[in-house]
């Protein structure tokens, strides 16, 4: 898939994703269900999400209500705690309905999704969701064998950066969606018209600035009025005309200094008439 057609895909995603509302705001019995609350395990946000770069990880996203990251929770936690006590690697977790940026930006599709990170290298794990596949998947270091995400998929590079901004900008829009109708009354129909004219306005005030911006670094090129291409025409046909007279006055006295000299005042007269014009 190229790149333009990959990033177009993502912003229909993040566009679904609101639309559908996967991105909503947790409560508190939820957040009790989630896969950070073991001091084995980080959980990520928005503000930490960098400290995956350094060293090695294992990072994993889920949501609260979904039930298979609910089948996966125990397992993760056993695995988190064989990673304490046995092995240098280290365990994240991510609540995709508190950090949608990240779901953006990491390219989660799919729950629950784990990734293998060493060096700000990234990989999906695709092996067993039970705490002895993980185990064996660190211990055995089969990661080494499973093909790494592509430098322009990866998390920190700036288009994904620039995603993971649209994926918040959806939670955002849905989030004053709610408001409009909770709070203001407003119904559905009249939240949405509100926001295809913000969407045109702002359009067209972006379209605007663009047309100043190409104006200014390419200005267009100035064509001559066609009254002065006509003078400039004219002028220039005078004096072809004016050479032409030069030329046979020249001719003239060629044959001039040929012939006998009973022609000579007539030419002299001829002189002078061309000199008075």
């Amino acid at each position: 898939m190229s790149k333009p057609l990959f990033t177009v895909y993502l912003l229909a995603i993040g566009w679904l994703c609101q639309g559908q509302g996967v991105f909503v705001p947790t409560t508190a019995s939820d957040a009790d269900v989630g896969h950070g609350g073991d001091h084995h395990s980080l959980e990520l946000d928005e503000n930490n999400w960098t400290n995956v770069l350094n060293d090695e990880w294992m990072v994993l996203f889920y949501a609260p209500w979904c039930p298979a990251c609910k089948s996966l929770e125990p397992e993760w936690r056993e695995f988190a705690k064989w990673c304490d006590i046995h092995s240098s690697v280290q365990v994240a977790s991510t609540d995709i309905t508190i950090s949608p940026g990240l779901t953006g930006r990491f390219i989660v599709t799919t729950l629950p999704t784990i990734f293998h990170v060493k060096n700000g290298v990234f990989r999906y794990y695709k092996m067993g969701r039970d705490k002895d596949s993980m185990i064996s998947f660190i211990r055995e270091r089969k990661w080494e064998t499973v093909e790494t995400i592509s430098s322009w998929k990866s998390p920190n590079s700036i288009q994904m950066s620039v995603v993971a901004q649209f994926f918040k900008l959806s939670q955002q829009v849905r989030i004053l969606h709610s408001t409009l109708m909770a709070e203001y009354g407003l119904p559905t129909w009249g939240s949405y018209l509100i926001f295809a004219i913000a969407t045109i306005f702002i359009g067209a005030i972006l379209g605007l600035l663009l047309v100043c911006i190409i104006d200014l670094v390419y200005p267009p090129n100035h064509k001559m009025p066609v009254k002065d291409r006509k003078d400039e025409n004219s002028d220039s046909g005078q004096e072809s005309d004016d050479d032409d007279e030069l030329v046979k006055d020249e001719l003239l006295d060629d044959q001039a200094s040929d012939e006998p000299t009973e022609n000579e005042p007539l030419l002299r007269n001829r002189r002078k008439i061309r000199k008075t014009d």
